[in-house]
């Protein structure tokens, strides 16, 4: 073995499951029975065994010399086809078993030859002498040769901390802008390549708008980037010290960074590091590699590696990464190498790519017992452990891998692997295996030309940068053509296009499929033919919201080992689910008063794991049926949904009973349950590992169970105990315990509990109950009266709902900031807690005022009658102001010399008394949003806009009919929107509008009757609606120069008539004419 490839080769790995398959009884003994002569799998696995061994020297050498890289190239994809062919006879022998198990047969198995099967014995034949053909000529030869991301929207999210659902370029910049302006940030772009000035441009513009001493840190390995910036200052980074490279190293190689310890190591690795050439991820990478390898023999190894001299393709892929990757394990390498599937930037959960290396047959068993997952996991952790994949920033159970690692991936793979970005489909070749896309809005046959080229295709996989709602739509000729020609695909995703309502029954001869991904689709059934699929692992169907039952002969896909149909319709399940020994994920079990689908099939599945729903448990006839169900057997389930329909039974206590799981269970949930009382499994303190649990609507218990010396506990919600009156000492648990109850619990929430009057502290006044609580949520309490609980030192939110005859203060925390009170006692407004962020009310009709300083945050007031808020005094810091639902006449009162105020969102929805603006306008220099609709007494808009707002950028006015006029001075030249109902009189003086002078403007949207075009070159945006007839008038506005889209939306004019009336409007412009429930679009 050559010194660097301490690891073993790439091939090495499939080539041990070429032998293990060759060996198996099942293929032996189906080619003996198709009287193919066994000499032939011999002279197979001789040939192979000859060409592994020069592998390591051949993937050494591939590096310089591009004739060896193409001669393994050659053999990998020989090891595919002969891989290809083995599976195959594998598939129809395992066909064979799964037949002999349900059809009545005299014959022996191995003469049992599926029809499926039609080869002759000639054919089998002649497929493994082609083989053997192949594998000698690369024998021969092997003697010659001397063997992107959308990073506005992402920092928008990071800024705002909610996800942004839109993709409206504008509309992203615009609200960034607001969650910027007057505030100072630091903002820092890593590793930066795009050196497009005109894009550059376009993305600073809202962080113009931050506080003086703002910054922006831009790093990049590009230094024409830096230029195309033009930064203030550019700082060149020298590279580590010898010294910081060395520290570096230490810390990832040797055990909490002790190199003292190793001093024969020491020496050794100081010389490597130089070799590092002071690149961080260089030494980080090789520590890893060294990671608790003590003998120095091995690092020796690294040292004089030839890999060192080796020229650099480019600069992209490290010495030291290469190194990183000769180490790998064979097994590995191919886990590895298969990433480079996925484009860059692309975040995957690990049991996501698990299950596709499953699928792919990465995952080889060392001992009969292993879990193909736990291995998977095992390979998974080993490739983190060494940095080549990494725990993504934005969320950490998504994992990516590092640029620069991804190169080296894509570089190992070859042209096996084939991710399509941009125009490069081109590049598809016949060798091509595994291939993945970003997922567009409509996926046309264009798209995939150029995968009927690859014939021997084994993954098919759509994906997405940044995971958004929204339906796509991918061509029937994909689906229904392109795929079913594609006959080797093991791995199949046709996730999230809603357009797909079916399969072809001919998915039936994918033979070789063991992942089908169909999620969020609209299938409807699934065809009877899926059944055939014997070698399917992954049936993912969650999402199919349309999809209510599974076909009948399920019991035959005997290697699915993952089920999901997770928000499926599904009602009934297929008969004798307990025959699929494998399954290791069922999300549901929906049991059936018939034999064939009682709860004791759960059973026979005893190597489930993660999550299940088991529903309509009604239908459990007696206690000793919950118990052949066997839960507290499966160690792996981590959580469990329990769920009755509403039914009143004195059985279901003994069911509940006997349904207990094992200890190891992290989230218990019970639904409906009708019994009068909770066993003693419910809450015991044995269950150390239970995180969050949840019971709802168990209607007939006076009394909730004892929870509260659950060690682990954190997030408990409890709904619809419509029997419970008081809450005591039975709910914090046994008073002979010393534990604190609820020790861990942050969350706690109570909803729907119409009869609760008292909620009893647990030890008097100074009561050690909930000490790490964060957030209280009480909804719908009607007759809850007296205290709640005060000693809550890290309660940060509050959220009291419907609580009528509630009257107590309420529980006050140093880090108290949220607090939200809907239709409840005014008395809970007497004493706010004084370090509050949020305050948002509801529902108060006889609220007139807030106490003193109530409103100096975020604050939103929605169905308040007659609130009036002096401005500047009390709420110096009020930055929105929502009013919905409410009787008042003018919300606003200001102190004499009408001060500046701070708010930078105002909202006033169905205020039918609200009559105008404060006299003189609003003096709100940062407002950037109004938004007034179904006030229809307001009589006019802000008076002074155009001076007193000058950052106003969306004005929205909507079904305010008595608004007759715009405001004298016209509207604030930096207006970007502005959406307005349209009447008669408003029309009639829309050339005093001015809107030529609002060079901002991008979006014009008439609500009821408006649609305009414009006389100069200028584009414009906005929609059409109600009549051709008021189109033809709008042509005499004056329009600013911006993008023109015409959007009709509502319009009983048909399109085609609209279309054609503004293009003889505008023949000089470009168009864009987005339709929205018109007729004839």
């Amino acid at each position: 073995m050559a010194a660097t490839l301490v690891g073993g080769a790439f091939l090495s790995a499939t080539l041990q499951v070429l032998f293990d398959r060759m060996a198996s009884q099942e293929v032996v003994n189906f080619i003996r029975g198709r009287k193919v002569p066994e000499r032939l799998l011999k002279k197979l696995k001789t040939s192979f065994l000859a060409l592994n061994a020069v592998l390591d020297d051949a993937e050494e050498k591939e590096i310089t010399n591009t004739t060896v890289k193409e001669w393994l190239e050659e053999l990998k994809d020989a090891v595919y086809h002969a891989e290809d062919l083995l599976d195959e006879i594998a598939t129809e022998a395992l066909k064979c078993m799964v037949e002999a198990d349900f059809v009545t047969f005299t014959s022996k198995v191995r003469n049992f030859i599926p029809t499926s099967f039609n080869w002759s014995e000639q054919k089998l034949k002649s497929k493994i002498e082609e083989v053997l053909v192949r594998l000698e000529d690369l024998a021969k030869q092997k003697d010659v040769l001397g063997l992107k991301r959308r990073i506005t929207k992402t920092i928008l999210e990071d800024v705002t901390s909610d996800k942004c659902n839109t993709t409206n370029f504008n509309l992203i910049q615009t609200r960034l802008k607001e969650s910027l302006v007057g505030k100072k940030f630091l903002l820092v772009l890593d590793d930066v390549w795009n050196e497009k000035y005109d894009d550059w441009e376009e993305f600073k513009k809202p962080f113009k708008y931050g506080a003086l001493g703002s910054k922006i840190i831009v790093t990049t390995r590009n230094e024409s980037v830096a230029s195309v910036m033009r930064p203030i200052q550019i700082f060149y980074l020298n590279k580590l010290s010898e010294d910081d490279c060395w520290l570096l190293f230490a810390n990832h190689a040797f055990e909490n960074g002790n190199f003292n310890a190793y001093p024969h190591l020491e020496e050794i690795g100081k010389q490597i590091i130089k070799k590092c050439d002071g690149l961080p991820l260089a030494a980080k990478a090789l520590g890893a590699l060294l990671h608790c390898k003590l003998d120095a023999g091995e690092w020796y190894k690294v040292l004089k590696s030839k890999i060192w001299s080796l020229p650099n393709d480019g600069g992209n892929i490290l010495p030291a990464l290469r190194l990183s990757y000769n180490d790998l394990p064979s097994h590995l390498k191919r886990c590895f190498a298969y990433c480079s599937t996925f484009p860059k930037d692309y975040e995957f959960k690990k049991e996501e790519l698990v299950q596709l290396w499953m699928a792919e047959g990465f995952l080889h068993k060392q001992e009969e017992n292993e879990e193909m997952e736990d291995i998977g996991d095992e390979y998974f952790l080993d490739l983190v452990s060494r940095s080549l994949l990494q725990q993504s920033d934005r969320n950490k159970l998504h994992f990516v891998m590092h640029d620069l690692i991804h190169d080296l991936a894509k570089f190992v793979s070859g042209r096996f692997c084939f991710s399509l970005e941009g125009e490069n489909a081109n590049k598809i070749i016949d060798k091509t295996r595994h291939f993945s896309y970003l997922r567009m809005k409509f996926d046309t046959s264009k798209k995939f030309e150029a995968l009927y080229k690859a014939k021997h295709l084994r993954t098919f996989l759509p994906l997405e940068l940044n995971r958004v709602d929204g339906d796509f739509y991918l061509t029937k000729e994909v689906s229904h053509d392109l795929l079913l020609k594609l006959r080797f695909l093991r791995v199949l995703s046709l996730s999230h296009y809603t357009n797909i309502k079916k399969l072809p029954e001919s998915i039936g001869d994918c033979k070789h499929l063991r992942y089908l991904d169909l999620s969020c689709t609209k299938v409807e059934r699934l065809p009877d033919s899926i059944c055939k699929l014997c070698n399917l692992q992954t049936l993912n169907l969650s999402g199919c919201e349309f999809l209510d039952m599974l076909p009948s002969n399920m019991r035959k896909l005997t290697n699915l080992r993952h089920l999901d149909v997770t928000g499926t319709r599904i009602t009934r399940m297929p008969m004798q689910m307990g025959r699929l020994k494998c399954l290791r994920t069922l999300t549901k079990f929906v049991v059936d008063k018939d034999s064939e689908f009682q709860i004791g099939e759960l059973g026979e599945l005893t190597n489930l794991r993660g999550a299940i729903l088991i529903s309509k448990l009604q239908n459990v006839i007696n206690s000793t049926d919950a118990l052949k169900a066997k839960l507290k057997a499966k160690r792996h389930l981590e959580v469990l949904t329990l769920e009755w329909e509403d039914t009143i039974s004195q059985r279901e206590r003994d069911v509940l009973n006997q349904l207990e799981p094992h200890t190891n269970l992290k989230k218990l949930v019970i639904n409906n349950y009708g019994g009068t009382s909770f066993p003693n499994w419910v809450g015991h303190c044995s269950f150390s590992n239970m995180t969050c649990l949840h019971l709802s609507y168990c209607r007939n218990c006076p009394s909730l169970p004892s929870l509260g010396q659950l060690p682990s506990l954190q997030d408990l919600c409890i709904v619809g105990f419509d029997e419970v009156v008081t809450v005591g000492l039975e709910f914090y648990g046994s008073s002979s315990s010393n534990n604190t109850p609820f020790r861990s619990l942050e969350i706690l929430k109570f909803e729907g509990m119409l009869k609760w009057e008292e909620w009893f502290p647990h030890d008097g006044e100074n009561e050690g109950a909930f000490p790490y609580l964060r957030k209280l949520y009480l909804i719908d309490c009607p007759k809850l009266r007296g205290s709640l609980p005060k000693n809550l030192p890290y309660l940060t939110k509050i959220m009291i709902s419907k609580c009528l005859q509630l009257e107590t203060s309420l529980p006050t925390a140093a880090a108290m900031s949220y607090l939200e009170l809907m239709y409840c006692n005014d008395l809970l407004l007497k004493e706010l807690p004084p370090t509050l962020h949020v305050l948002k009310i509801e529902g108060f009709n006889n609220l007139e005022s807030l106490p003193e300083g109530a409103m100096e945050h975020n604050h939103c007031l929605k169905r308040v009658k007659n609130l009036e808020l002096e401005f500047p005094t009390c709420y110096s810091s009020l930055e929105r102001l929502f009013i919905i639902d409410s009787s008042i006449w003018s919300p606003f009162r200001f102190s004499e010399g009408h001060h500046p105020i701070p708010l930078r969102w105002l909202q006033i929805v169905d205020c039918p008394n609200f009559v105008a603006f404060p006299s003189g306008g609003l003096p709100a220099p940062n407002l950037l949003d109004i938004y007034v609709k179904n006030c229809e007494r307001l009589n006019s808009l802000p008076e002074n806009m155009h001076t007193l707002l000058p950052s106003l950028e969306y004005l929205g006015i909507g079904n305010c009919p008595q608004v007759e006029s715009l405001p004298e001075g016209g509207l604030p030249s930096n207006l970007i929107e502005f959406g307005i109902d349209v009447s008669e009189k408003l029309f009639g003086t829309r050339m005093e509008w001015g809107l030529q002078r609002l060079h901002s403007l991008k979006w014009l949207e008439d609500w009821r009757c408006l649609a305009g075009c414009a006389e100069d070159r200028s584009t414009f945006a906005y929609y059409f609606s109600s009549s051709l007839q008021i189109a033809q008038k709008a042509q005499h506005v004056s329009v600013p120069s911006l993008l023109f889209v015409l959007t009709s939306r509502s319009c009983p004019t048909p399109f085609f008539t609209i279309k054609n009336t503004m293009v003889q409007m505008h023949r000089e412009r470009e168009i864009c004419l987005l339709a929205q429930d018109c007729s004839g679009a």
